[in-house]
């Protein structure tokens, strides 16, 4: 039963009360007298956030600005109703609100997020109502027979769609950029041979890789580094995209697919790797993907965690699990330690690419919008605006610090198959 306006007046009333109390201390300024109830709850709700600079207009014309200097970018809502849903939970209802247009940004929509995010990193929001709002955002199960389900929903949107924005190998994760300036298909191969070197592919060499996406990555470990690859994914829609490259490349018989769950990999491997796959396991499952890698790896074996990853532990935003990653979580670079600790695997490098991301986000959300027009065709306005807002608000997470994207590479502990040196990272090693 969805809470009315009354209901939703009295929850946010009690919300203002509990940020007042928090903020009395911090900063005497009295509201302006000739604000409404709707524009005080605003004005309350941007001094929680530490008073960004934005400019924030009503429905029935009220205008609140707070900040100093220029607002970085204006935000018009429609209506009480969605005023009221913003106070209460604004991880969640800003992006159901721009999704359905009862929120319109005027300007820089990530700029907006970014101060937006910055602000939420020390908002001052009332604690009883908060953790209550918080005990709600619970992420969905990755139990075997949920995962396919979490997969299904972002992944088989349709290869088209991905076609339109991602560059020509269809690699849906971080790029690297050995220049800002090269190309986005440039810093996807890159990232590639980043990944292959770090594991020091050798011809023949056996390896498994969790989650494949597309196949770019298990393709070029075949074809560029002689590698013999299974690779493992959920997707149908990506498996069926895989095997067909693969055919078309004449590598079936280097390159194998499997519609699988990578809890379901068996056999021993030269080298295990994950990119992009470990935002989907969940925490609770991260015991089950040690024991998978403990399992398939020789006492030379060696391995690689590619994953956006976080500062500290804290739920993804509950907008981006309800509406685009359902059950995903970005782990802290401790937790993506104790996947391995208790396998008595070794850390031998760790790498931190967050600017990487955001410069691969920055591609992405331009190609985005180039395409916009067709997205709409495709399916409609809404989901242009919910794919916009997620893709603006990643790059603002990275851009904020917000987000990581760790490289953790492993070994058995005790070996020393290991290079003594970096170079062989930046330059032709073979």
């Amino acid at each position: 039963m969805k809470p009315d306006d009354a209901q939703l007046l009295e929850l946010s009333g009690r919300r203002a009360a509990g940020i007042a109390r928090t903020r009395r201390s911090q900063d005497a300024r009295v509201l302006p007298a000739e604000l409404g109830l709707e524009g005080r709850l605003m004005r309350r709700l941007l001094g929680s956030l530490g008073d960004p600079p934005l400019r924030v207009t009503l429905w029935n014309g009220e205008s609140i600005f707070t900040g100093r200097g220029n607002a970085v970018a204006g935000i018009r809502i429609a209506d009480r109703s969605a005023l009221l849903k913003l106070f209460i939970n604004p991880e969640l209802y800003f992006g159901e609100a721009y999704g359905d247009g009862s929120i319109e940004v005027d300007g820089d929509l990530v700029k907006l997020l970014e101060v937006a995010c910055r602000g939420m990193e020390h908002a001052s929001f009332s604690g009883t109502l908060r953790h209550l709002v918080k005990s709600l955002d619970r992420p969905r199960s990755n139990a075997l027979s949920a995962a396919r389900d979490n997969i299904h929903h972002h992944y088989d949107l349709g290869n088209e769609f991905y076609r339109l924005w991602l560059d020509r190998e269809m690699l849906y994760t971080c790029a690297y950029f050995p220049t800002p300036d090269v190309s986005l298909e440039q810093a996807q191969v890159a990232k590639m041979d980043h990944v292959c070197r770090k594991l020091r592919l050798r011809p023949g060499d056996a390896v498994v890789e969790a989650g494949c996406g597309w196949g770019a990555l298990a393709l070029h470990m075949a074809t560029r580094y002689g590698a013999q690859v299974r690779a493992f994914n959920i997707s149908r829609e990506q498996i069926a995209y895989a095997r067909a490259r693969a055919r078309a490349m004449g590598v079936g018989q280097r390159v194998e697919f499997m519609e699988d769950d990578y809890r379901n990999i068996s056999g021993r491997y030269d080298a295990f790797v994950s990119v992009g796959m470990l935002e989907h396991v969940g925490r609770d499952h991260y015991g089950e993907l040690g024991r998978v890698i403990d399992r398939c790896l020789p006492r030379n074996g060696r391995g690689i965690l590619h994953s956006i990853g976080q500062d500290q532990p804290a739920l993804l935003n509950a907008w981006i699990e309800k509406r685009i990653f359902p059950g995903a979580y970005p782990p802290t670079l401790r937790e993506m330690l104790a996947i391995l600790e208790p396998q008595e695997l070794s850390v031998l490098d760790v790498e931190n690419l967050r600017l990487h991301y955001a410069l691969t986000l920055e591609h992405w959300l331009r190609r985005f919008e180039d395409a916009r027009e067709r997205v709409s065709e495709m399916y409609d306005e809404r989901f242009v605006r919910t794919w916009r807002l997620y893709l603006a608000g990643s790059l603002a997470a990275f851009n904020t610090g917000n987000l990581q994207l760790f490289q953790v590479l492993f070994a058995r502990a005790g070996s020393n198959d290991m290079p003594w040196t970096r170079a062989h990272l930046y330059g032709q090693w073979r």
